[in-house]
C-alpha cells in the first residue's frame, strides 16, 4: 500500500531540466489542478520547452515548460 512508511515511489523522476532527454519520466503540473502531480514521459526536448505524453493517453502530445516540475497549460491538458 502506497503512503506507508518504507514504501518507495514506483517511478524514478528526472527533476533536472538541463539533463532532460527523450524517454525520461517527469512529474508535471496543470495550473487549474493546483500542485497535483501527474506522470509524463518526455517525447521531445527543445531549448524552451519539452513535449510529453501522459501514459494513460499516449496519443495526446502535450507541450510543457522546461523546469524541474514542468507545467502543461489547462487548455492543452483538459
Amino acid at each position: 500500500m502506497m503512503g506507508t512508511e518504507g514504501d518507495a515511489c514506483p517511478f524514478e523522476f528526472n527533476f533536472e531540466p538541463d539533463t532532460f532527454k527523450v524517454g525520461d519520466t517527469i512529474s508535471y503540473r496543470v495550473p487549474s489542478l493546483g500542485d497535483f502531480p501527474f506522470v509524463g514521459e518526455i517525447k521531445a526536448v527543445h531549448n524552451d520547452h519539452i513535449e510529453i505524453i501522459n501514459p494513460s493517453e499516449p496519443d495526446q502530445l502535450l507541450r510543457a515548460t522546461r523546469e524541474s516540475r514542468p507545467v502543461v497549460s489547462d487548455q492543452d491538458a483538459l
